[in-house]
């Protein structure tokens, strides 16, 4: 299975996550609660949201993680081939992040998500 693919399967296991194409053109724009927690875009690669701005410039200076094009300084976009299982951790830490944002309300109405 293809890196993308993957990613993608990942993503899709998320509870309540679903996939778009805002912007036409290939992109897998995955979304909880209509909020962005990860994005496959033109180039190869992942982009997550970090806790904060400290944690991305981290990952930057310690890993292949690069600066997201287009986002926030605390989102980061892992290349194409990142380890399967570090790119994982980095999804569902981005999923937790934009899912604990959401109203109480919205929340409540998602299905069960355990944080592990």
């Amino acid at each position: 299975m293809a890196w993308r693919d993957e990613i993608n399967t990942v993503c899709a296991a998320l509870p309540g996550a679903v996939k778009s194409d805002p912007w036409g053109g290939g992109h897998d724009c995955w979304k909880i609660g209509d909020k962005m927690f990860a994005l496959l875009g033109m180039e190869p690669g992942v982009s997550v949201k970090c806790p904060d701005v400290e944690t991305a410039e981290f990952l930057r200076d310690t890993t292949d993680a690069e600066r997201a094009p287009y986002f926030h300084r605390s989102w980061v976009r892992l290349p194409e081939g990142t380890d399967l299982d570090e790119a994982t951790h980095r999804i569902r830490i981005s999923y937790g992040l934009i899912r604990s944002g959401l109203t109480k309300k919205l929340q409540a109405s998602l299905p069960e998500w355990e944080a592990r």
